[in-house]
């Protein structure tokens, strides 16, 4: 069931550590098949291409999915399209999760099998898009990646479906934040939504790019917009996420 305006949830969180399996979908991942307004057995569609496809993870994630009561499907891009039709599989999903790890990586596979447009088609069509990390910068127009190494470099060339920069683990690792606060101040990057670990940020409206709130799985966490004054510095204004049921 498609939902009423394209949607999207950006995310750094969505997994904690499971009672009877060793990864939990965490209040970030429900609330993107909340999102979609599916009823019964919600069919979630996970890309893992920034990890490499990597099937032990899958796994881990598949026993989560099934504890939670969802239906995931993993559309894998190495070595080759795991299913003929991707556009059929990714546009009858009720919400699509990407995983993290090398946003650059991600984006140049995506690319080269046209998945950039099949995405913004169920985007438009009502499909839930998710992520977290590199899952989350991906659809913005760029942020900070160690995509190229352990120094944290900009990348520029999202799929720009959101017009804003996104900062992911804003919290979390101590070089992020001084990095995306230096590319706005210079221009390189536009005004930038940031999230601390386990809070997510949900765009819609008419054209789906309105930030519409800040959502998170952790308490006491924040979200964050950062932008350019006009005395080119930058200027960072905290948002208040409101708590999903299952937060701690």
């Amino acid at each position: 069931m498609p939902a009423d305006t394209p949607t999207i949830l950006a995310t750094s969180g969505g997994y904690r550590a499971g009672a009877r399996t060793r990864v939990e979908l965490a209040p970030l991942v429900h609330h993107a098949v909340e999102l979609s307004g599916a009823g019964g057995r919600p069919t979630v569609v996970h890309l893992g291409t920034a990890g490499g496809d990597q099937r032990w993870w899958q796994a881990e994630l598949g026993a989560a999915a099934r504890a939670a009561g969802l239906d995931l499907v993993h559309l894998n891009l190495f070595e080759m399209p795991s299913v003929d039709d991707v556009e059929g599989l990714l546009t009858g999903a009720d919400a699509v999760w990407v995983g993290g790890g090398s946003v650059a990586n991600l984006l140049a596979v995506w690319r080269v099998h046209g998945l950039d447009a099949v995405l913004h088609r169920a985007w438009r069509a009502g499909v839930v898009l998710a992520g977290v990390s590199a899952g989350s910068i991906c659809w913005h127009v760029g942020g900070t990646t160690d995509s190229f190494g352990p120094e944290l470099r900009p990348v520029t060339d999202g799929l720009a479906f959101l017009p804003y920069a996104n900062g992911v683990h804003h919290d979390a690792e101590a070089r992020r934040r001084p990095l995306l606060h230096a590319l706005v101040a210079d221009g390189t990057l536009p005004r930038a939504h940031c999230t601390d670990d386990g809070v997510g940020l949900v765009y819609g409206g008419p054209d789906g790019t309105r930030l519409l709130e800040a959502v998170t799985e952790v308490r006491g966490r924040s979200a964050w917009v950062v932008e350019r004054d006009d005395d080119g510095r930058a200027v960072e204004t905290p948002l208040v996420p409101r708590v999903l049921p299952g937060a701690r």
